[in-house]
């Protein structure tokens, strides 16, 4: 069991047992607590910080924990009616929509009820996380000199010569300069957006993407336009007419194992893109991050779009998180020319810069030996995860798996895609597979616009492992069966 969720478990039994302490009386020591609920001090000292917030309990250091005194009246209920028309009155010449849906992203962030196998999530499950390694990178990177001053706005110089590299290739065409770090690629992703695109502009999307993306362009004032993609990748006949239909200047992919259908954008596309990209005398958004999430029997993965892009047509998204842990927030934003002046105004006027000591863990992490075991680790380990789900799907729901079979032979990624039958409600099943004990993302917030037909989109990363991926496939079928769709 996790700390954090032992944690929970513990402040629900100590806040059971506070009836019987009086208002101000002391509480029994940690050392007493750790002992008789057999957990750890780590445990307890979560415990205690969660009733402290609730304000049942305080703490008075080198005396203990203490019962609370009890609350003074309720406060006044505060009407907040009016924001209603605040947050929703826009002026008469004001056509961009400033609602925010975070939606799509919220179901893929939650973590699911205890005894619920999550296939929604977006991470690696912390038994695949570097954590032991992580944490001897923080501690190396806090004690460097200077590690907790300034940082450059840009970024650490090393670090953004590794991104460089990295992004570019040995020899390539970027340059450390090129380089922006940023706060993990979701705050990438926001600082391209408005930097390239007006509010009320047309923005170019694949369809279906990640939530987070269609999130960023609504939150922007962009108006989203599906491009739609098949087993190559974007259409890229359609992208042409798209931007002529729209008069976009900007299209955002995803060109290596695509969220969430799995699609590895085909060598003759990746020329079209750039070709017809160029011809419209648009940006191309370039969200690469999947790069380290390749497979242990996937074939050597094509190059960057950036790297073959030799008029400064791409602007490159690059993040460490979804290959280490949801709390190393550290991403890299690459662009050449007038448009980097612009992604750096922005990037400064937003977040100031990416702590320095997260930088420094950062650069300790990717440039000790434990890197490149961690990178094979998780390759193994996706590959039998994909493989694992993969004959559990085929034995429980065939017939989900013969509708669109093509993300089970992605060799990489860490998403299986699977069209439901015409007229499930897919709300209605992640509701029956909740009842049933797995947790799966329905396909509706992955569409710009109306999708074709229902979708679910499981994750094969965030489960414990092999077992727990077959129990879980087979709580999906359990929740088909309720609602009376077809599985064999």
């Amino acid at each position: 069991m996790y700390e954090r969720s032992s944690g929970a478990e513990l402040a629900a039994s100590l806040r059971k047992e506070l009836e019987r302490y009086s208002p101000g009386e002391k509480l029994p020591s940690s050392r007493a607590l750790v002992e008789r609920h057999r957990v750890s001090p780590v445990t307890v000292s979560r415990a205690l910080a969660v009733l402290v917030a609730e304000g049942l309990v305080v703490t008075r250091p080198g005396a203990g924990a203490f019962r609370a005194q009890p609350r003074g009246a309720a406060p006044r209920r505060v009407d907040t009616s009016w924001q209603e028309i605040a947050l929703s009155a826009e002026p008469a010449g004001d056509q961009v929509p400033r609602s925010v849906d975070a939606t799509g992203v919220l179901a893929t962030l939650a973590a699911p009820a205890p005894g619920v196998i999550e296939f929604n999530g977006g991470y690696l499950h912390p038994s695949i996380q570097p954590e032991r390694a992580l944490a001897a990178a923080l501690a190396r990177a806090g004690r460097r000199p200077g590690a907790w001053g300034r940082p450059p706005l840009d970024g650490v110089p090393e670090l953004r010569e590794w991104f460089a590299r990295e992004i570019g290739g040995p020899g390539g065409p970027l340059a450390a300069s090129d380089v922006l770090i940023t706060a993990g690629g979701q705050s990438a992703l926001t600082a391209a957006l408005r930097a390239l695109a007006a509010p009320g502009a047309p923005v170019l999307l694949e369809s279906p993407t990640y939530p987070g993306m269609l999130a960023v362009a609504r939150a922007s004032g962009l108006r989203p336009v599906p491009v739609p993609m098949d087993a190559d990748g974007v259409r890229t006949d359609l992208l042409a007419d798209a931007f002529r239909a729209s008069g976009a200047r900007l299209f955002v992919c995803q060109p290596l194992f695509q969220n969430p259908s799995g699609a590895a954008l085909a060598a003759e596309r990746r020329r079209e893109v750039l070709r017809i990209a160029r011809a419209a005398g648009a940006f191309v958004v370039e969200d690469d991050f999947a790069r380290f999430l390749g497979h242990a029997d996937a074939p050597a993965l094509p190059p960057t779009l950036l790297a073959d892009d030799p008029d400064g047509t791409v602007v490159h998204v690059r993040s460490l998180t979804k290959i280490t842990s949801p709390s190393l927030r550290v991403g890299a934003l690459a662009a050449r020319g007038p448009v980097l002046d612009r992604l750096r105004a922005i990037q400064v006027v937003d977040s100031f810069f990416v702590p320095g000591p997260l930088q420094e863990a950062a650069l300790e992490l990717v440039g000790s030996p434990a890197w490149g075991r961690h990178l094979r680790l998780v390759a193994g380990e996706l590959a039998t995860r994909r493989q694992a789900m993969r004959t559990a799907l085929e034995r429980e729901v065939p017939a989900l798996v013969a509708a669109e079979p093509g993300s089970l032979t992605a060799r990489g990624g860490c998403h299986i895609w699977l069209r439901l039958p015409d007229g499930t409600d897919e709300a209605a099943l992640t509701g029956a597979g909740l009842r049933a004990g797995v947790a799966v993302a329905a396909g509706r917030p992955y569409f710009p616009a109306e999708p074709p037909a229902a979708h679910l989109r499981l994750s094969f990363a965030s489960a414990a492992g092999p077992g727990e991926l077959d129990e879980g496939v087979r709580r999906l079928r359990t929740a088909c069966e309720e609602l009376g769709v077809p599985v064999g």
